[in-house]
This record gives C-alpha cells, sequence and structure tokens, in this order.
C-alpha cells in the first residue's frame, strides 16, 4: 500500500531521500462535530498542495471511512459521505476520530462496531489520534490502559469514572504514548494536528501550515481555559458536604482539621474518601476553589491583584503568584491581560467606530 518517493532533502524529520505516503482513515461517525473531521481533512489535504506548489509529491492519502456509505450527523443536519467502509480498508497508518458529542456511554454502544476495527488496524501497525471527545471511544477498546489522555477539562471526571485504568491529564494539550495521540477539548485539537504534521512533514511545513490556518503553534496547556467546577457526580455524601463547605467559606483559612471537625469525621478517613470522590486531595480542591474566585475577581472588577488575594485568605504575595501560575499556566497579569474587563473594553470600543 505505501509509496515510497524521492523527496529532495527537505525531508528532515527522515534526514534522507526516501520518504513515505500515509494513509489517513478519518472515522465518520453519526455524532461527530463536522468542524473536527472537515478541519483534520482540509489541514492535511492543504499540505499536500503546499508540497504540490513546491513541485514535490504529495505526502497523505485522506479518506473518510464510516460504516455505510453515507451517514447524517448533527441530527440530519448534514449527510457525510464516505469515501470507503470500513471493510474495504485492508491497511491505513493513521486513524483520526473526530470530536464526539452526546452522552458518552450511550455513543461507546451506538458506535461499538469501530471497536474491534480500530483495534486491529492498531495491532497491524496503524497509529491512532482522538479528537477531544473521541477520547471516549478510544478508551472503549482498551488501548488506553496505563496510559495517559488529554481531553477537554470538563469531561476530564466523567472520563475518569468510566476508565478508572486510564491516566487522565486535562492540563495538557497533547499526549503521544506508543503511537497513540490524543488532544484536549474542542479546537486545541488542531495543535494535535500540527504535531503530527510537525511528526510526518517535518517541521517547516508545520510551521506554514501554522502560519497559514493561524493556529498558535506549540500551545502546551489547557490550564488558562479551565473552569474549575469540582466533581460532584459521586455519591459520597459526606464529602459532597465538604465541598459545599469549602465553596462556601473560599474567603476563610480552611483547614483539613477544621473540615473534619465540622463534618464530625476522622481526617485520614475524610482524606482518603475526598480524594477517591474527587481524585483531588483537599488541600488542592481548597487551592482550586479559592483561585476561581480570584480569576472572577480578574475577570470583572478592576481590583488590584493584592486586593483579590487578601479576598480569598492569601497573605503571602510571592507563593500566591506561583500557586496561580501552577494552576492558570499564567501570572495574574497575564490572566488579566487576557481574560480582564480591559480586553472586553478594548473590543466593544473598536466594534463601536
Amino acid at each position: 500500500m505505501l509509496n515510497a518517493y524521492i523527496f529532495g532533502g527537505d525531508c528532515d524529520k527522515l534526514n534522507n531521500y526516501f520518504c513515505v505516503m500515509k494513509h489517513i482513515s478519518i472515522l465518520v461517525l453519526e455524532d461527530i462535530t463536522l468542524t473536527s473531521l472537515d478541519t483534520a481533512r482540509q489541514v492535511f489535504i492543504k499540505v499536500n498542495d503546499f508540497l504540490r506548489e513546491a513541485g514535490k509529491i504529495s505526502l497523505f492519502k485522506i479518506e473518510l471511512v464510516g460504516r455505510s456509505q453515507e451517514t447524517p450527523i448533527q441530527d440530519g443536519l448534514y449527510t457525510i459521505r464516505a469515501d470507503r467502509l470500513l471493510t474495504d480498508i485492508m491497511d491505513t497508518d493513521l486513524i483520526i476520530i473526530p470530536q464526539l458529542c452526546g452522552s458518552f456511554r450511550g455513543l461507546i454502544k451506538k458506535h461499538a462496531v469501530f471497536v474491534p476495527w480500530i483495534i486491529d488496524k492498531y495491532r497491524n501497525g496503524a497509529e491512532i489520534a482522538s479528537l477531544c471527545a473521541g477520547a471516549f471511544l478510544l478508551a472503549s477498546t482498551g488501548l488506553l490502559k496505563d496510559r495517559s489522555c488529554a481531553l477537554h477539562w470538563s469531561s476530564a471526571n466523567e472520563f475518569r469514572t468510566m476508565f478508572p485504568e486510564v491516566s487522565v491529564d486535562d492540563n495538557r494539550i497533547i499526549t503521544d504514548d506508543r503511537g497513540i495521540y490524543t488532544s484536549g477539548g474542542n479546537y486545541s485539537y488542531l495543535n494535535l494536528i500540527l504535531y503530527l504534521i510537525e511528526k510526518f512533514a517535518g517541521r517547516q511545513i508545520c510551521v506554514h501550515v501554522s502560519k497559514m490556518f493561524e493556529i498558535d503553534i506549540e500551545r502546551k496547556t489547557q490550564a488558562p481555559f479551565m473552569i474549575f467546577s469540582g466533581q460532584k457526580d459521586h455519591k459520597d455524601e459526606v464529602v459532597l458536604q465538604a465541598q459545599e463547605f469549602i465553596e462556601s467559606h473560599y474567603q476563610d483559612r480552611i483547614t483539613i482539621e477544621k473540615l473534619a471537625s465540622v463534618l464530625l469525621i476522622g481526617r485520614r478517613n475524610l482524606e482518603r474518601r475526598f480524594r477517591k470522590a474527587t481524585s483531588n486531595t483537599i488541600f488542592e480542591y481548597i487551592q482550586r476553589v479559592k483561585i476561581e474566585a480570584v480569576k472572577k475577581g480578574l475577570e470583572t472588577t478592576r481590583k488590584s491583584v493584592f486586593e483579590l488575594m487578601t479576598e480569598v485568605d492569601y497573605l503571602d504575595v510571592k507563593s500566591f503568584r506561583e500557586i496561580f501560575k501552577k494552576i492558570t499556566g499564567l501570572t495574574p497579569a497575564e490572566y488579566r491581560k487576557r481574560y480582564g474587563l480591559e480586553f472586553t473594553t478594548l473590543v466593544s470600543t473598536h466594534l463601536s467606530r
């Protein structure tokens, strides 16, 4: 299936004159988002266009692969015509699972026919990339067991519950583990596509695509975009009471001893149950709630950073800044510049002209 060809001296990823055309299978499922499917397809097609314009041969053969010739998506709003059926694909180099939307448990059952096909192709040398919540279908294959997985931060808690054997990293944009790639939330899958282009076509093409599509290259974390809401879809009433106490007393100094005393439970027992139910330690949860309150203050008020940090009982400026950056990936000043009132005022002033 693979066609070798001469690629001049520009094949910087292989560092020789010999490159291989890669077959890409983009899966067509009823519950995918059109943007994730079409964007992935268009970006890889554009790479081929760039190469041909430079007098070289296309690097990718991109095909939409489904279980039927036509697949309605987004409640029948669009119909996607597959290039090939699952049964037609004997070999492929890269499988892309687009972003999924809906009830993930139901989607996994609905699209179970894809699972053995994905497993078979991976065992025969294909690599797999999931875009955002496409990771739920990927995880259902068992191939993510004992691996790291990135996906949208808002889906991380549900994913942990469904697939406890997978290590969820909801901070990272991309994971790359033995031929399996996952990506963070929503449009951050563009960063995974860029990553794959650099891996297969080289840095120069990757930078060119980044500039042409205006995709921010080398973004590595979802942290600035995360909205902390805590995991509350568990059934531990004591832990829920602990979460509610923290969230209603975030302006005070909260110790684990005080929390255990209020709830009439032993400290060690509370810590163990809290970590099991929320995937956070109590100390981490308190920090996240306090930092979330400061973020809202930076977004909606003109209060100084010092005012906001003292309102949530942080007294050491240096320590606060370190914790804030650890959680958000930005300094308080950078966060305000990106999401604060100054940006809103600037945009509204521009639009009113």
